[in-house]
């Protein structure tokens, strides 16, 4: 494993910790959650979910099936929650690639090293994509473990191919973080960006479903590409994962291109 990277994964080591720690409480309470509300199944009831104002049940993914085990774990874990927490696991990890030592002002002395600057970026973007696989194995068996002892009877290949896009998904975010790190050297410029597109393609994806005048811009959200194939059900959607892949690599290409044009530090 090259220098850099081992260099970053061991900066990484105590937000990785954290936030694998984090996650993994979250998981394992919610979904531990789920027997003692089979017990009382009438709160999942058709005429119990309608309660819920429409909007709200559009942003949690309709609740139809929330009764299910698929339907109460994708609602719990791969809706809302889980890929909010994780997303902003991946958005300060890709913080601390680039905008982060440059505001410490401790960027331009690893600059000052025998590397170039494609390649201290992409080695960077390696730590950043390991530490978030790191994160995502470890979660991917908490989850599996609790769903089992939750009896909610989901196959271990359609949990796995739900948290492979989960992780595709803040992979992307955090490129994003990374990108216009590269490009801007802010840190609140990198997270503006990420939670805006983050937010508004969540609710682009979810509500534009029922509402015509966005249901366009959901082509141009990742949350579609994550969300619209329902791993959970249906298996896996290769080509809305694919798409995934190729946008990262399309923002990390960019975030090369920029941080090597770019004066550090002004």
């Amino acid at each position: 494993m090259p220098t850099l990277v081992r260099k970053s994964l061991r900066e990484y080591r105590r937000a990785l910790i954290g936030w694998t720690v984090g996650l993994s409480a979250f998981l394992t309470m919610y979904i531990s959650i789920y027997a003692g509300f089979m017990d009382d199944p009438e709160a999942f009831s058709a005429q119990a979910v309608a309660k819920y104002p429409g909007a709200f049940r559009d942003l949690m993914g309709g609740m139809s099936d929330i009764a299910t085990g698929r339907g109460y774990l994708q609602a719990v874990a791969y809706q809302l929650l889980g890929p909010l927490l994780f997303t902003m696991c991946a958005a300060i990890l890709g913080n601390r690639a680039i905008a982060g030592p440059e505001e410490a002002r401790t960027l331009e002395l690893t600059l000052t090293l025998p590397i170039d600057r494609r390649r201290l970026l992409l080695e960077r973007w390696a730590a950043l994509a390991l530490g978030l696989l790191s994160v995502a194995v470890v979660t991917l068996a908490v989850a599996t473990g609790a769903a089992s002892a939750a009896d909610m009877d989901v196959p271990f290949g359609r949990i796995l191919a739900a948290h492979t896009g989960l992780f595709l998904l803040v992979l992307f975010f955090g490129t994003l973080t990374l990108c216009v790190g590269a490009a801007f050297g802010r840190r609140q410029a990198a997270l503006a960006v990420t939670g805006v597109w983050g937010v508004a393609g969540y609710i682009v994806e979810t509500m534009g479903r029922n509402l015509d005048a966005i249901s366009w811009l959901r082509w141009i959200s990742p949350v579609h590409y994550y969300l619209d194939g329902r791993p959970l059900y249906e298996g896996w959607p290769y080509g809305d994962y694919l798409v995934l892949l190729g946008a990262t690599a399309v923002l990390l290409m960019t975030a090369l291109l920029a941080f090597d044009r770019r004066d550090v530090g002004v």
